[in-house]
């Protein structure tokens, strides 16, 4: 028999999970649904069974470091639980309600240290190494991104350009005894590659966030021992589903249509990057901000993009300082697919300028790249949301509980 706080923490934790899958479905299937490689029906899909997966795998490590190595874990009375679930996920409802994607993983590990400052017995050095990779990991994100935008991003938009054209990707070839699958009238097997290749990526991403996230769900309940980890995988991983089928629509709106033109092929590397900082730093047990990383990810490839009009020793030597624009992304791939935006054409094989021998006046502003409110909106919204959970935290268990 299930007691009433039990019963009410079950509730808050399904509260934050539902939150959690509003604002990871975002980050996670933003660039498909906004290139309309996905639907939102089919990204909840996809992000239900993923972050489960991811949650189920490597985010056992994270629970455990949420669970009872930032606070003693006899700290997670029922009571306490409840309270850290509540902030968790009313700040994150917070965000979601404005359609902004938050930082989750900041979020909880501020609830928690907010508990352990007003008690006296938070783990400094636990909560030090945290606080060391959300550092470290926006910087490494941001040079790996600036080293494949300057090197490598010309013969990527080359190589992997997707291409949408009109009507269905696939039909069904009813001339046979068993029906089968074939390429739709217009379509190319570069856009089928393409297209398996934007999905891929979404998945891996919504693995990674649910590695990381699922344990900001069930922590202190698993903690505390009133459910085991299995079940607070499954708990976290379904209230995630629930939210991705519901309340993600906004920020997939968001992160898919109103916050950038960003190049498809740009988020993908973007993805790519954040996904296996974050997948690595779930295996390590770390907590880690999926939506700063990206971000970092962002504006380091379009860094290293801008950076091609001058080679390293006219760098170094001043003969030539690069105009850099983190518009730099779209310079290259001016009419492929966009994430909120379209595009017809493929770049054509060869076309790549040497550095040094490109020109700033061939690359965008970054006005042309970002909405400049809704990108200050995102940014201020990420550092607020932390502060109201760990703030409120302290003062209801400073002066409360």
């Amino acid at each position: 028999m299930i007691s009433p706080l039990l019963a009410v923490g079950l509730l808050v934790a399904v509260f934050v999970g539902f939150n959690i899958g509003g604002s990871s479905t975002g980050v996670a299937f933003g660039p498909a649904v906004g290139s309309n490689t996905v639907s939102k029906f089919g990204a909840a899909v996809l992000m239900s069974v993923f972050a489960l997966l991811g949650g189920w795998t490597v985010g056992r490590q994270v629970i455990e470091t949420m669970g009872g190595q930032i606070v003693p874990s006899s700290l997670f009375t029922i009571e306490s639980s409840i309270a850290v679930l509540f902030f968790i996920g009313f700040a994150l409802f917070l965000s979601n309600v404005v359609g902004v994607p938050a930082s989750t993983s900041m979020t909880a590990v501020g609830a928690i240290a907010g508990l352990g400052l007003a008690r006296g017995t938070i783990a400094w050095g636990v909560l030090g190494q945290i606080v060391t990779w959300w550092i470290v990991s926006p910087i490494v994100a941001f040079w790996v991104s600036g080293v494949i935008g300057r090197y490598f991003y010309p013969r990527l938009v080359e190589w992997f350009a997707v291409t949408q054209t009109e009507g269905s990707l696939l039909a069904l070839d009813r001339s046979g005894t068993i029906p089968r699958p074939v390429l739709g009238p217009s379509t190319t097997p570069r856009e089928v590659v393409g297209t398996g290749l934007v999905v891929l990526i979404a998945c891996y991403m919504a693995f990674s966030a649910g590695a990381s996230n699922v344990a900001n769900a069930v922590a202190p309940l698993v903690g505390n021992d009133s459910i085991t980890i299995e079940q607070g995988v499954l708990l976290g991983g379904g209230a995630i589903a629930l939210g991705a089928f519901t309340i993600a629509r906004r920020t997939l709106d968001t992160v898919g249509n109103d916050l950038t033109e960003l190049p498809l092929l740009a988020a993908l590397v973007v993805a790519v990057v954040s996904a296996t900082i974050v997948t690595f730093l779930s295996a390590l047990g770390i907590p880690a901000s999926f939506v700063i990383i990206a971000t970092m990810s962002i504006v380091g490839l379009g860094w290293g993009r801008a950076t091609r009009t001058t080679t390293i020793s006219q760098t170094v030597t001043g003969e030539d300082t690069p105009d850099v624009s983190v518009g730099a992304l779209a310079a290259e791939s001016e009419d492929a697919p966009t994430v909120g935006g379209g595009g017809k054409s493929t770049p054509t094989p060869g076309q790549r300028t040497p550095i040094g021998e490109e020109v700033s006046e061939d690359i965008p502003k970054a006005a042309d790249l970002f909405e400049p409110k809704t990108t200050a909106r995102v940014i201020v919204l990420q550092n607020f949301v932390p502060s109201v959970a760990t703030a409120a935290a302290y003062v209801v268990f400073r002066f409360v509980l």
